[in-house]
């Protein structure tokens, strides 16, 4: 920060330059010695310059500790949220969609932590109104575990209780969830780079997420559905654990990052849990911005951190990787080289980017290799898609809310603060975010869209961090202008009891109001059958519970999922079991190698020829096409009543019109499956499977 700031404190005034000092110098004058504090006499004189910054970094971590306490806190919290999980799937609790006992019960949780996490914090700053203090090891290790799993025992709270008698993620298998939970189930069956749909294919859609889920699920024996829910609250929670060390490293302050960290995770879990493996990506948004400054003012741990977070992040979610590396590390490189007039930002930013695309190509690197070799041109309308709050400007520091509030503060800050480096990384991220915002509308013109309603998680995570970080600079630079010398010690810890309430409440407000932002995601969870055929909320099941009846027609037959291609228009049923299919159940979330439009060409040519066609001459046909035949067929029909044919859907990409997809229906003369088909009514379905 160009401007100094002059603290007066009982170690005499001091000149604070940078943001970490002040933080810190609010936050006590011990120096924190692995897991306890020594004990620190007052003083009356002036420190010197030269031991200034250490005198005041009362939490600060060093680079091993803080390595050390992102792998503590990601194991930890993940265990312990996996833990969770498993109690909870050991009581009986009613549905949350036709009892308020478990939204009682969630608020109680949510009370807990915040209160567990928020008193002890300000136990901690108490410590420093002593004039000396040895803070006992049992409180040190107690506070220390309760902030670093404080996300964790949130997100099981808020989220994971709510679910408990359910087996399914938020949405159910509504809509996009069908195709993520298809991919889960795909990952545990396959431990490879194979696309979630078309066989003998490499993923388009980022394995990464997906590859660690299936082998969690492979390694607990269950479906990759069934795993979606205890892997989505497991990747969140680990997410919000670690950010408490890295935090901790930025500001040196222990209290400030657990704020960081809960407000982080409340507001991913409100806004973007029901797709998790973007969610942790946003999570770390904000902490890139800072490390991003760092990096790019000399620090090659800081650089370090921003190449693993964007080859991670490519492996996990790619549009929130580009936004990161265009407008958010790219920008404030640019920004860095023009304000210090040098050209070593550029060369530190060169250096990320081939770091992180090493990482990436983990992942990418057989589908690149494929579309370098592919004879056939792509297919991708992946971009197609542009809902309403696409078509607005994210304020979210004009909401009348908690966040809105703290979004508010974050403006504020970053305006007043923009000579820090690091507070200005902040607002050139939001700057290239809001550009990358207007140019997804632009784009609209020439056909496509940059999906930009998904970067509004972003934008309202970066406001709130920048809020954290105003509310703890007031109470160092507010109230404690006045003191010590007008005021009292008690008077002081009074002060920041009544802050340290008031930002709890607030956060119990918000916090508790998790379940209900939720509220339709997880009744889907609870209306939607799953696929051992149930619902949880104890209703009828829809159709869907069939499906083990054709799965089983299928076995009994010959076929097993894994060798065995599906043409169908039942979404869910792939989601259930890992089928190949023949075709993707719609465009955007066809691999642009699977030739989507093609192959849907082909099986409306299927179903208008069958009309005229003998079942030998259908069979030819079949097996005529480019790609491996269907062996299986699931239509809807009668095989009573054969003379309307067997429907099948097709799926349409009718963008720029909202909804942006139209299902049409072709008709198979029945009569084509007479011979060489073995045929099974189930419900509504009649299941064709090749005979062998």
């Amino acid at each position: 920060m160009t401007g100094a700031v002059v603290y007066q404190g009982d170690v005499g005034k001091q000149v604070l330059t940078c943001p970490r000092q002040i933080w810190a110098a609010g936050l006590g004058y011990a120096k924190l010695m692995g897991m306890t504090s020594t004990a620190v006499p007052a003083q009356s004189t002036p420190v010197s310059e030269d031991n200034r910054t250490e005198a005041y970094r009362a939490d600060a971590l060093t680079p091993r500790a803080t390595l050390l306490g992102i792998v503590l806190a990601a194991l930890a919290g993940g265990v312990v949220t996996l833990l969770g999980w498993f109690a909870f799937k050991t009581v009986s609790l009613p549905s949350f969609n036709t009892s308020m006992v478990t939204r009682a019960l969630t608020t109680v949780g949510v009370v807990l932590t915040l209160a567990l996490a928020g008193g002890l914090c300000v136990w901690w700053l108490y410590d420093h109104y002593k004039e000396s203090f040895t803070r006992p090891r049992w409180r040190s290790w107690l506070t220390y575990a309760a902030t670093y799993l404080s996300p964790a025992l949130l997100t099981l709270a808020a989220v994971g209780l709510p679910l408990s008698a359910s087996r399914l993620w938020l949405d159910g298998v509504q809509v996009d969830q069908a195709f993520r939970t298809q991919f889960l189930t795909r990952s545990v069956d396959e431990m490879g780079y194979a696309d979630m749909n078309y066989q003998d294919m490499p993923s388009f859609y980022p394995i990464g997420w997906f590859w660690l889920g299936g082998r969690l699920g492979a390694l607990m024996g269950i479906p990759g559905w069934e795993v979606y829910q205890p892997w989505a609250l497991i990747s969140i929670a680990v997410a919000g654990c670690i950010l408490v060390p890295i935090w901790q490293r930025l500001t040196s302050s222990l209290p400030v990052a657990t704020a960081i960290a809960l407000v982080t995770t409340a507001i991913t879990l409100t806004i973007a849990a029901e797709e998790p493996y973007s969610a942790v990506i946003a999570m770390g948004l904000p902490t890139v911005a800072v490390l991003s400054a760092r990096a790019f003012r000399g620090s090659w741990l800081a650089t370090l951190g921003v190449t693993l977070y964007l080859g991670i992040s490519a492996t996990f979610y790619t549009l929130f990787t580009g936004a990161a590396a265009l407008t958010v590390v790219s920008l404030i490189a640019l920004f860095t080289a023009l304000y210090e007039h040098t050209w070593r930002p550029i060369l530190r930013l060169v250096i990320i980017a081939v770091g992180s695309i090493a990482i990436a190509l983990i992942a990418w690197g057989p589908y690149v290799w494929s579309v370098m070799h592919s004879p056939v041109p792509l297919q991708t309308t992946a971009q197609h898609y542009l809902p309403e709050e696409g078509t607005q400007i994210p304020v979210p520091f004009l909401s009348l809310s908690i966040v809105g509030f703290l979004c508010l503060m974050g403006l504020i800050y970053i305006v007043i603060r923009l000579n820090d480096a690091e507070v200005r990384a902040l607002g050139i991220s939001l700057l290239g975010i809001y550009l990358w915002t207007v140019v997804s509308m632009v784009a609209t013109l020439a056909g496509t869209t940059l999906l930009s309603f998904r970067l509004e998680v972003i934008v309202v995570l970066l406001f709130a961090t920048a809020g954290i970080l105003a509310l703890a600079e007031i109470r160092l630079l507010g109230v404690h202008r006045l003191y010590p010398a007008r005021f009292s010690h008690t008077t002081n810890k009074q002060i920041t009891a009544v802050f340290g309430i008031i930002l709890a409440l607030a956060g119990v407000f918000y916090a508790q109001q998790i379940p209900e932002a939720n509220e339709d995601a997880i009744d889907n969870a609870y209306s939607d059958t799953d696929g051992y055929g149930e619902r949880a909320d104890r209703f009828t099941s829809d159709s869907a519970h069939y499906y083990l009846d054709i799965h089983n027609f299928i076995q009994d037959q010959g076929f097993t999922p894994d060798e065995t291609v599906v043409l169908t228009d039942e979404k869910t049923f792939m989601s259930y079991y890992p089928y190949w299919g023949f075709n993707a159940f719609t465009s955007h979330y066809a691999n642009p190698l699977g030739e989507f439009s093609t192959r849907n060409e082909q099986i409306e040519t299927w179903a208008n020829d069958s009309w005229d066609m003998q079942p030998e001459e259908f069979r030819k046909a079949l097996d005529s096409a480019p790609w491996r035949s269907p062996d299986v067929m699931m239509f809807r029909g009668d095989l009573e009543n054969k003379d309307d044919g067997f429907k099948l859907h097709l799926a349409e990409d009718i963008y720029p019109n909202q909804p942006n997809i139209r299902y049409r229906a072709v008709f198979f003369n029945a009569d084509v499956f007479d011979k060489g088909w073995k045929l099974q009514q189930t419900g509504p379905f009649v299941t064709a499977v090749r005979t062998k």
